[in-house]
Formats: C-alpha cells, structure tokens, sequence
C-alpha cells in the first residue's frame, strides 16, 4: 500500500467496510477468513510471544485488514462488483 493510501480516509473507511462484509459473506470461502481472524485474535489474546514488536494491537489488525482486503478483491472480483 503506497503512503498516500495508507493516509487516507477514504481508503481506510474502505477498508473497514469490506473487511466485515468479506468476513460475513457466505460466499467467502472459510480458510479465506481464518487467514485473517486467527491471526489477529492470537495477535490480540498472546501479545506475549512478540515481547520486543513494538507495533499496537491496532496496529497489526490494521495492517491485516488492508492485506485482507486487497487480497479478497483480488479473489472474488465478483463480490466486490455486488456492492
């Protein structure tokens, strides 16, 4: 994701929306939601096994909502034209 984007309000609110509607879809294959929900709950519930990361919780959901996202668009076109 390029500075700017990664500045944006508009992507992020983007972001945000997407990332909730791929995670409900019914369309969305479920180890396609597991790559992104398992590893920001154990993100979340073990920070402990990353002592020296100095990246907030919010910080790496963030980072893994625009990977997610990106990459569902990629995956599903059709379910990005849909909305």
């Amino acid at each position: 994701m390029k500075l700017r984007k990664l500045l944006s309000l508009k992507q992020w609110s983007h972001i945000l929306r997407n990332t909730w509607q791929y995670v409900i879809s019914p369309q969305v294959a479920i180890p396609d939601k597991l790559l992104f929900t398992v590893p920001v709950l154990l993100y979340w519930i073990l920070p402990d096994l990353m002592p020296f990361m100095p990246i907030d919780d919010i910080g790496v959901t963030m980072l893994l909502m625009g990977w997610f996202v990106a990459r569902m668009e990629r995956k599903y076109p059709d379910l990005k034209a849909k909305r």
